[in-house]
């Protein structure tokens, strides 16, 4: 027991030293990479939450935070890129005449009109999903609705993570136009 403290403290005053020496470097490398400094600290921050939280020793520490970096930055795109239901639901327009999908879906307010739209939008979407090729509709169903993750799919499917994104995005697109002809279909009458 007596050996694991000192250990321990050693490691601590490691993570401590690794952190001063390279925040400096590191966050000038993600900052290059990214577009504000507010997703840069956050970067930066996640990569040194990983590193304090390795329990494997690191051999070449440089180079293991500028890789941690640069995944960390990857993710970050793919992220901000992923079409998700929010893209669907929401409005590119900021006119008084917009109108916000998830104000009619989201809200408390159950009267007959907000039920009859709730309907419609319901059954646009199923229709929708059913024009859908299988592949496609099955991976946006997974991941927006039941919320399993691409790379759990990928492990249950055999297909690439990237091949499952493409899918769904796909997917996204045809839903947001066909949700679109109904807004519009709305909002004229």
């Amino acid at each position: 027991m007596t050996i694991a403290i000192p250990m321990a403290a050693e490691r601590n005053r490691n993570i401590t030293q690794t952190i001063k020496t390279m925040s400096k470097k590191l966050l000038g490398f993600i900052r290059q990479r990214v577009s504000n400094n507010e997703d840069a600290e956050d970067i930066l921050q996640d990569v040194f939450y990983q590193f304090a939280g390795n329990p494997e020793p690191i051999e070449q520490t440089t180079a293991w935070l500028y890789t941690v970096a640069r995944n960390k930055i990857t993710d970050s795109y793919r992220k901000q890129k992923l079409p998700l239901a929010d893209d669907i639901f929401t409005s590119t327009e900021t006119d008084e005449d917009s109108f916000d999908w998830k104000e009619l879906l989201f809200t408390n307010d159950s009267n007959p009109e907000t039920a009859y739209l709730r309907n419609l939008f319901w059954e646009e979407l199923k229709t929708a999903l059913d024009e859908l090729p299988a592949a496609q509709r099955d991976v946006f169903i997974k991941n927006e609705i039941d919320g399993i993750a691409f790379k759990d799919m990928s492990a249950e499917t055999g297909e690439t993570v990237a091949t499952l994104i493409s899918r769904k995005r796909y997917a996204v697109l045809h839903l947001r136009n066909k949700l679109k002809v109904l807004r519009e279909e709305l909002l004229n009458t």
